[in-house]
């Protein structure tokens, strides 16, 4: 389905959770969060429903993402039966990676096609510090057992940090030319609250160019990073610039949170929501939130954060 701008909706983030057995530091409080009842989430059943309205509008991708999705109890069942809905031809996940030892095996015998994993820093006291928990070799371990289950072009996700993880994006990129997986260097993003990093905190991706001057273009993969590739690499290094290089021209995705809610643009604040809806209803919904999906989002800042009203864990990274 086109939305008012002519851009083709065919990719859903559905989070299945708000809880994480991280505290990343820019992505939720240290305290966790203000756990909701349970009547307040979706439902299993209304989770594949409303995958079962989006297809039906012309979704085609799906990515699982929390929270942390692996804490997610029932989360096989759910990437099972996502995986068999008719029209959706790719199932993705994203994971702090922590849980993935004893999970890789199961995902992809569950449907799970590729995985996106979270590492910030390959120091084991900074990872420590980003997310106050000391899983850094479980994480490590996680990486390496997605490789050994044998999922596609594994991604890592590495959200940018000045003066914390800057003097890493040669380490981190080295890491396409050891493994066969992509590594993407993310901007941060002013969110709800944005008091734990300061002014310098947000660097534009230019600086992995200028670290990286060896880098060569590597074409597209139909999503929103700009693709280079070390010589010799296994994998590419992937730039995503939310912040200095606005995309949303090109943006072809909504997001489903865990409650129920439809986000049809990350830095919005609107929000449409699908909980205790039959199925004609999701799909008179969705299809409404996709028609009034914004041209763009406004230009994000430490004087200008975002209007998500939501931190990430609550979103859906």
């Amino acid at each position: 389905m086109k939305d008012a701008f002519g851009r083709e909706i065919d990719y859903l983030r559905l989070s299945v959770t708000e809880r994480c057995n991280l505290r990343c530091r820019y992505c939720m409080p240290e305290e966790g969060i203000c756990k909701k009842r349970h009547e307040e989430m979706l439902t299993q059943e209304e989770m594949v429903r409303a995958v079962e309205a989006a297809a039906a509008l012309g979704i085609r991708k799906v990515r699982i993402t929390g929270g942390e999705p692996l804490v997610k109890k029932n989360l096989l069942a759910i990437c099972e039966k996502v995986s068999r809905i008719e029209g959706i031809q790719e199932v993705c996940l994203t994971t702090n990676g922590t849980l993935l030892p004893r999970l890789a095996v199961p995902l992809r015998e569950a449907g799970v096609q590729r995985l996106n994993i979270s590492l910030d820093t390959l120091d084991p006291q900074k990872y420590a510090y980003i997310t106050r928990r000391d899983e850094f070799y479980q994480a490590i371990r996680g990486i390496k057992a997605a490789l050994s289950a044998g999922f596609g072009r594994v991604k890592l996700n590495t959200v940018l940090i000045g003066g914390f993880n800057d003097d890493e994006i040669g380490a981190l990129a080295a890491l396409t030319l050891a493994y066969p997986l992509d590594v993407r260097f993310i901007e941060l993003m002013p969110m709800v609250d944005g008091r734990e990093f300061g002014r310098g905190a947000m660097v534009s991706n230019e600086k992995v160019l200028e670290a990286l001057p060896q880098l060569e273009p590597a074409g597209e993969d139909g999503g929103v990073a700009r693709l280079y590739r070390l010589p010799g690499g296994q994998g590419n290094i992937g730039l995503i610039s939310p912040v200095s290089h606005r995309f949303c021209a090109r943006c072809n995705r909504i997001r489903l949170t865990a409650d129920g809610k439809v986000k049809t643009c990350l830095h919005s604040g609107a929000e449409y929501d699908l909980k205790g809806l039959d199925a004609p209803g999701m799909t008179a919904r969705l299809r409404r939130a996709i028609l009034e999906k914004p041209a763009c989002h406004n230009g994000l800042s430490p004087e200008q954060p975002s209007g998500a009203g939501r931190q990430m864990n609550a979103i859906g990274g």
